[in-house]
């Protein structure tokens, strides 16, 4: 009987032991990109989308995490706005938000998409997931005005719902016909490169605020 206390002893003592000292596997941080053709990668090959460099250069920095392409080639916000809540599912950890191209290409009144993305924005808010606001500026050719409305729509919503912004998404290869296909729209795979290293660090400033 002694023996017998003596096993069931070690083998609980062991059990504690390996319990306790045994290590937790955290999940990877889980990030939605949702937006147009920009973000799903139009006219380039798997793997060279913006979400899937962005998920290797924060590997690469240390950072577990997944990275969701939910770019839709053509979405306007409107359309963003319709398909937001099954697009962006719950676990999310942090939604990069790049839309409203679409609409300034299509010259649509800057208010409705101001309207929309704040209405996404409460939504995410709502969810209680971050998000990173990706901004767009207006083409000269839509004018003065049409391009001052617009280009306030994205630090206006930044600062009021109190999110990370990251300014131009197309900054360093819009204008740059070598980062740019041959509609001189959308980022070649280099172009997607100069666009990962650019916003980088504010994406990192967005995973360790959230």
């Amino acid at each position: 009987m002694a023996l017998k206390h003596l096993t069931f002893a070690f083998l609980a003592a062991s059990l504690a032991f390996f319990t306790t000292t045994a290590p937790v596997w955290a999940e990877p941080l889980k990030i939605v990109g949702f937006g147009d053709s920009l973000m799903a990668g139009y006219g380039l090959n798997p793997g060279e989308s913006f979400p899937e460099k962005l998920e290797k250069a924060l590997r690469n920095n240390g950072h577990d995490v997944v990275i969701t392409n939910a770019g839709v080639s053509g979405d306007t916000s409107s359309g963003g706005l319709s398909r937001l809540d099954w697009s962006v599912p719950d676990g999310t950890q942090l939604v990069i938000l790049e839309l409203g191209a679409n609409d300034m290409l299509r010259g649509i009144d800057p208010a409705l998409v101001e309207q929309n993305l704040d209405k996404m924005l409460a939504r995410l808010k709502e969810r209680k997931i971050p998000v990173l606001l990706a901004g767009m500026v207006a083409a000269p050719n839509l004018g003065h005005a049409y391009g001052e409305q617009f280009g306030t729509i994205y630090p206006k919503l930044a600062e009021k719902y109190g999110v990370t912004l990251y300014p131009f998404f197309l900054d360093g290869v819009a204008g740059d016909p070598k980062l740019l296909l041959e509609d001189g729209m959308h980022p070649t795979a280099e172009g997607i490169d100069r666009m990962v290293a650019k916003a980088l660090p504010t994406v990192e400033k967005a995973i360790a605020g959230k």
